[in-house]
């Protein structure tokens, strides 16, 4: 098939002509796009021919119209002879070529939007997959087949991840056979049948630590019709679960507060009664014996046993009053394992200690931390005993400290312990206030309440890790000046 290149160079040889060249119109004006023979002509030459100046001889110019509007001209330099045929063929041509430009012209301008679209489409693409790559959580997508058609970079990461080109393509339940395939295959049969989103937690130790997921299950439709793929996005909540537990624990400490501030007074004044009758009941008892009177002997035991529960009332309403209205005490740099160091030596003599291996793994680069250190003492004796009671008088108790990697985590001390451990439906209990996994009469349940008060008073917390029969670690994490939020005794 002959270009528009063949066309002029066989004009210009039938025509005898020094030039043919074809011009067209561009957004700057008339431009040269073809030439025979050797260019001669100028734009100023054609344009004289266009606008009806009569040409110099040998010169002759035919202009390119289709549907109305000029496209172009096709001009004639240095002819040897027009004669009337070759006038009528040169404007043949000049009619033949003009549609064939025009519509070559239309499929380029096509083509390049075509190009540009797809440009577009791509770049689209490649944002939308970095988008998705870069959300912290994994995505996947399932048709309804049952097949993989995307799976985001998260989806590749840690100890359960599987590859991108290992997922494309293949069956949900190939790539995630550690999950049974008919739980997985009803999770988005009711998805595509409902249209409802599904989300539910699940918990998994396939990292080496228990962590928390919300599994969300989203169904897509490619038009109106049905649903055509499930998004499934999982997402680790771990740590805003912790979050989420410290805040409710902050709140009922809060609630156990204003608890305490509104009952103290009634509680305490019948209280300090009890103990005064008390107290002179055993007074009187004793003058009528030195009167020689006979008093039976478990009456002793009766006074001797309304003061210790008159004492451990009090012992309650101090702990409570911790909540509602904390002592203020001025904090300095504080020595941790020294403060760790005077709490040893203040149990020791406890006799749930005479049978325990105590343990101490103290780093001596650790730097002081603004504290108090009177009340951390209180802490570290109260997680101790916790820990002796754990055991039962028998094992091993190991504290240690550490340095943190961040302010707000300069300093770290843990009390680990050999014993039961706890039941995970316990844990996120433990730091309520009455709440405890002691035999009745053992405990009041406000120790590690009153714990968790002081440490967040510093600005830190408190932490637990443990499981039955695994032993307990509870963990003090404390800031540095710089990361205190607030002074000591101001608890929100």
């Amino acid at each position: 098939m002959a270009t528009v290149g063949d066309v002029i160079q066989r004009l210009q040889r039938a025509l005898g002509a020094a030039e043919v060249s074809l011009w067209l119109y561009a957004s700057t004006g008339l431009r040269r796009s073809a030439v025979a023979g050797s260019p001669t002509l100028s734009v100023d030459d054609v344009l004289k021919v266009v606008d009806g100046v009569e040409p110099a001889a040998g010169f002759v110019a035919r202009r390119l119209v289709t549907m109305g509007q000029g496209i172009g001209v096709l001009a004639v330099g240095g002819a040897t002879a027009m004669t009337a045929d070759a006038n009528d063929v040169l404007t043949i041509v000049a009619n033949l070529l003009a549609p064939e430009l025009a519509h070559a012209e239309d499929m380029h301008r096509l083509t390049g939007e075509v190009a540009r679209s797809a440009q577009q489409v791509e770049a689209e693409r490649r944002l939308t997959a970095r988008i998705i790559d870069a959300l912290p959580l994994g995505l996947y997508v399932v048709d309804r087949d049952y097949r993989v058609q995307a799976w985001n970079s998260n989806r590749e990461m840690g100890f359960q991840g599987v590859a991108r080109d290992q997922a494309m393509g293949k069956l949900i339940f190939e790539v995630l056979h550690r999950q049974p395939a008919e739980a997985l295959r009803a999770d988005f049969d009711e998805v595509f049948e409902t249209g409802r989103m599904q989300q539910f937690n699940i918990d998994s130790e396939a990292s080496g630590r228990l962590r928390t997921y919300r599994i969300t299950k989203i169904p897509m439709r490619l038009d109106d019709g049905a649903v055509t793929h499930v998004i499934s996005i999982g997402e680790d909540i771990t740590e805003w679960n912790t979050a989420q537990e410290r805040w409710a624990q902050s709140e009922k400490l809060a609630a156990i507060g204003q608890l305490a501030a509104g009952i103290m007074h009634e509680i305490n004044n019948p209280l300090a009664t009890v103990g005064a009758c008390g107290e002179s009941l055993s007074q009187r008892l004793q003058d009528l014996r030195r009167a020689g009177c006979v008093v039976p002997a478990d009456t002793d035991e009766f006074t001797r046993i309304i003061d210790q529960e008159v004492q451990r009332c009090k012992h309650i309403i101090d702990s409570l009053l911790t909540f509602s209205r904390p002592k203020t005490v001025e904090t300095h740099p504080t020595d941790l394992n020294a403060v760790i160091e005077q709490a040893l030596f203040l149990v020791k003599h406890h006799t749930g200690f005479k049978r325990l291996r105590l343990q101490t793994m103290l780093d001596s680069g650790l730097a002081p931390v603004p504290a108090n250190a009177e009340q951390l003492i209180q802490v570290i004796m109260a997680l101790l005993i916790n820990a002796a009671d754990a055991m039962n008088e028998k094992g091993s108790i190991t504290i240690r400290t550490r340095r943190g990697g961040s302010d707000s985590e300069a300093a770290i001390a843990e009390v680990i312990d050999d014993g039961a451990g706890i039941a995970r439906p316990e844990l996120s209990k433990i730091f309520e206030p009455f709440y405890t996994t002691k035999p009745s009469g053992r405990g009041t349940g406000l120790g590690l309440s009153v714990c968790y008060s002081i440490i967040a008073a510093h600005g830190g917390r408190i932490e637990v890790d443990s499981a039955v029969g695994a032993g307990s670690t509870f963990r003090i994490i404390l800031p540095n000046a710089s990361a205190s939020a607030r002074p000591a005794g101001d608890i929100a």
